[in-house]
Formats: structure tokens, C-alpha cells, sequence
């Protein structure tokens, strides 16, 4: 909801309950709509934290929850030193003013106007030029990666507004799913890349207070993101 291709209704939600809800309530309805009873849920960055608050609210529909690099395990209390410092800096400040004012990635891109997919073409070269495996995305890759990612942060802002009610700057969980471990009721599967942007040590912490079966599986030679270092088996799956 609110990303990619999938519809974008206005946002305005207020605080963080309003916009756990407004994703959840709607996966809810999708649910219904499909007529689904049980089944299994995989949530992927974002949608991980969206995926275990919906099993957190819906345990009786997911039969087994698998989290791909989720994000919202983690919260402001481990923050390394480094970014501590960083907070405290002119740059941090502004930055993190930027962040609690809503100021999005989405809308600097917006505001480029025809400069746009030049702005996001450098981003993707910068972030994606090179796979985990070291080969070098070809031409046409690029080209088609730039346009995807282009168009998507390009469209009507939507979802990308709840990024401030959920994550303090940082991408700190604002209501770390980690204290909510003990209230897990799905048998669930973490999957990290060995270098993954999303930080396997939250969900082992988690794993301590679950009492439903939970296994954190690593998978090597992924740098960032395991869809797309590893997209093949990735997708098979």
C-alpha cells in the first residue's frame, strides 16, 4: 500500500498506532478479499515490519512468517557510537531535522523535475553498479534499474510519509518489534545476507523471548539486499 505499483491513497495519519493501522487494516481487507484463511507471509525491509505487526495483531491467518532483512527490530538503544557522534554534528542535526519534518528522498527527486533520473541514475550506479559477485550490471540493466526505481519515487507520495511515525532518524523502530518478541505467536524465519543493511542481531535478541519456533538463517556473498544479489533463487523461492 502506498508503494511501488500498488495504489496510493492519501496519507494522514498522525502518529505511529494510526499508521501501524492504516497498513495493517488494509492487508487485512486484501485478505478478505482473496478469501485466504491461512497462510505464509513473507515481508521483505519494510514490509517485514509490517508483515510481524500484522501477525503480531493476526496470528490465526499466518502459518509460518518469514522475514527478509526486516527493519524495526532495532531500536535507538543500539545505536553505535559512531552515529551518536554523527547526531551531535551540525550535518546530524539538519539531517535529522530534514527526517522529522518528513523531508523524503522521493520528494528531493520530485523537485529535480527533468534532472530527476539523472539524480537517481547516479544513486543506482553508486548503490548497484556492482553485484556481490563483483559483476558489473550491464547497460541495459542499468538503464531498466534507474527507470524502475525513477518512476516509483517519482509517483504521488504516499506510504513513504509513514516513514517518520515508524523509524526516528536512523531507521531506529520508533516501537522496536523486539519488544514485542515475547508476544510472538508464528513459527517465523529470519533471512540475512552476511553483509545485509538490515542488522541480524536484533532478531537474534528477539529469538531469546520467542516461544514459537524461530530459526535466523545467513546467507553468504550478499552485500546489501539478498532480492537482488541473489534475485534468481531469491524469486524461486
Amino acid at each position: 500500500l502506498g508503494w511501488g505499483g500498488s495504489s496510493r491513497p492519501d496519507f494522514t495519519c498522525k502518529s505511529t498506532e494510526e499508521t501501524e493501522a492504516w497498513f495493517i487494516d488494509s492487508f487485512e481487507e486484501w485478505r478478505k478479499a482473496k478469501n485466504l484463511d491461512k497462510f505464509v507471509l513473507l515481508g521483505h525491509s519494510f514490509g517485514g515490519y509490517v508483515a510481524s505487526k500484522y501477525a503480531l495483531k493476526h496470528p490465526e491467518h499466518v502459518q509460518h512468517l518469514i522475514l527478509v532483512g526486516p527493519a524495526g527490530f532495532s531500536s535507538e538503544s543500539d545505536m553505535s557510537e559512531g552515529f551518536t557522534q554523527f547526531k551531535a554534528t551540525w550535518k546530524g542535526a539538519v539531517l535529522n531535522h530534514l527526517w522529522e519534518s518528513n523531508f523524503t528522498p522521493q520528494k528531493l527527486v520530485r523537485s529535480f523535475g527533468p534532472w530527476g533520473p539523472n539524480l537517481v541514475r547516479r544513486y543506482t550506479s553508486a548503490r548497484f553498479g556492482v553485484h556481490a559477485t563483483g559483476d558489473k550490471l550491464n547497460e541495459d540493466e542499468s538503464a531498466l534499474l534507474t527507470d524502475y526505481i525513477y518512476h516509483k519515487l517519482a509517483a504521488k507520495a504516499s506510504g513513504e510519509l509513514c516513514l517518520k511515525y515508524i523509524f526516528s532518524f536512523g531507521a531506529f523502530a520508533r516501537k522496536p518489534l523486539l519488544h514485542s518478541a515475547s508476544e510472538w505467536k508464528v513459527p517465523t524465519s529470519f533471512i540475512y545476507g552476511y553483509q545485509d543493511w538490515m542488522n541480524y542481531k536484533g532478531a537474534q535478541e528477539a529469538r531469546k523471548s520467542m516461544n514459537v519456533p524461530c530459526e535466523i538463517i545467513r546467507v553468504p556473498q550478499v552485500s546489501l539486499s539478498l532480492s537482488l544479489s541473489r534475485s534468481v533463487c531469491f524469486d524461486c523461492t
